[in-house]
């Protein structure tokens, strides 16, 4: 049974977490851009493998629990996250946004999926 609520507040979490990192490392984007966007994804890939055992915690680990669980993560990120860059100072195209920021939340699934399936083994 795939537990929503769990799973959207963790989902919640999961774009707070590196939102809250990314403003005070915000910096680091003027000096060296491609630092920070490595720095980023590596705070994601943390935040899911932070969150993932917490959604899991006093069950069985599932694939297809693990994917959705991944899937909703990474909408609930592009909802919350591509409003502010697409209205807020920034000011980013849609392909901008998904290229530069958006396609990084895939992470979600795609650990989730792998994780899950080493669990099982």
């Amino acid at each position: 049974m795939f537990l929503w609520k769990r799973a959207a507040l963790l989902g919640f979490l999961s774009w707070l977490i590196p939102f809250a990192i990314s403003i005070p490392a915000f910096p680091l984007k003027q000096a060296n851009g491609a630092l920070f966007e490595t720095f980023m994804t590596l705070v994601v890939l943390l935040t899911a493998v932070a969150l993932l055992p917490v959604y899991f915690r006093n069950r069985t680990v599932s694939v297809p629990d693990a994917v959705l669980t991944g899937a909703l993560w990474f909408l609930v990120n592009l909802v919350f996250d591509y409003p502010m860059f697409a209205y807020g100072p920034m000011k980013m195209t849609a392909g901008h946004y998904y290229s530069a920021i958006g396609l990084d939340y895939l992470v979600f699934p795609v650990f989730a999926f792998g994780a899950a399936r080493l669990a099982r083994s």
